[in-house]
């Protein structure tokens, strides 16, 4: 009966993550290599980024995904090179995964005051399940013992490759990103199962601006969004970013009905504290797909801090928002 149950929870979880979408980050922003490899550099300065989401957290399980990022620009090579890890775990078997990677992007100008940035990740990953956090029929049915204890699964490991490209002005930026570009394998069993490739489009453009000559930018007001489809999925979020020194504040739409449900899938409130070396920012996903009621909504965390600004060039420096 054990290995019974075993086998058909190792056919249920490939199922499930074959049809299942990447971690996703509501200040995509905010996680900018996780984002696009073309970021890598973009701040201009050296850049260390962490987030943390708990996704619906209602529910009597987990979800949770963690970021960490670090990057730097070289103005001299007008080249930017980046570090991405994340880690994503959901259920009581804390199913997840891991992936560790490194970003190159190149900055190169178009015509006057337009510019370009290709980027590339090439990443390591790995995908398991905690076998000691499961529990199965026979443990409860015959506490006393008598059962066999089935084989742990092993983890499955792969690589994968992003491209992406990014064009941008002074208040105006656009891009996209194809990845699992290599379909990196993620069964626990015998047979392969592939992460669908996913692209992603994404932009904004500032509606507002206002500081003083020699000044840093005191107001500003930006509309932003990102488009992702993957397999059988797809996602539009689209939102007004409103920064007045030091705060931040925004508000977001999340959804494409009626494919995310006939209201969409959530609204997302931000809150943000910014100064020119440190961000810090919450959000909190209000649900309101055919899940209201069940998952409720979602946590979201994100910091980063700036050092090792250059003294002059900021041909680097990319004007999207940083929530």
């Amino acid at each position: 009966m054990r290995r019974l149950i075993a086998i058909c929870f190792v056919v249920w979880v490939a199922l499930s993550r074959s049809a299942a979408q990447d971690p996703q980050f509501s200040q995509f922003y905010s996680n900018p290599l996780y984002l696009a490899p073309s970021f890598a550099g973009a701040a201009n300065a050296s850049r260390i980024c962490a987030n943390f989401r708990d996704q619906w957290i209602a529910l009597p399980t987990t979800f949770m995904t963690y970021s960490f990022s670090f990057d730097h620009y070289f103005s001299n090579f007008n080249s930017g090179i980046g570090f991405l890890g994340y880690k994503d775990v959901a259920g009581s078997g804390q199913l997840g995964t891991l992936s560790m990677g490194v970003q190159y992007s190149y900055n190169f100008k178009i015509v006057e005051n337009v510019y370009a940035r290709p980027g590339l990740h090439f990443s390591y990953r790995e995908h398991g399940i905690a076998w000691d956090k499961l529990q199965f029929i026979d443990e409860v049915m015959y506490s006393g013992g008598g059962s066999t204890q089935p084989e742990p699964l092993p983890k499955t490991r792969d690589v994968d490759l992003a491209l992406s490209t990014l064009v941008y002005s002074k208040r105006v930026w656009a891009g996209v990103t194809v990845d699992h570009i290599l379909t990196p394998n993620v069964s626990l069993y015998a047979d392969k199962t592939t992460i669908p490739v996913k692209v992603s489009v994404f932009g904004g453009v500032e509606l507002v601006r206002k500081g003083r000559l020699l000044k840093p930018v005191e107001e500003t007001m930006t509309l932003a969004y990102l488009f992702k489809t993957q397999g059988p999925y797809t996602q539009l979020d689209l939102g007004v970013y409103w920064h007045k020194n030091p705060l931040v504040l925004g508000l977001w739409y999340r959804g494409i009905p009626p494919f995310n449900s006939q209201r969409g899938d959530a609204f997302i409130l931000l809150v943000g504290y910014k100064t020119k070396s440190f961000n810090v920012g919450y959000s909190y996903d209000v649900t309101i797909s055919n899940l209201i009621g069940q998952a409720i909504g979602s946590h979201e965390i994100s910091m980063s801090y700036k050092f090792a600004f250059p003294r002059r060039s900021k041909k680097g420096e990319v004007p999207c928002p940083e929530f």
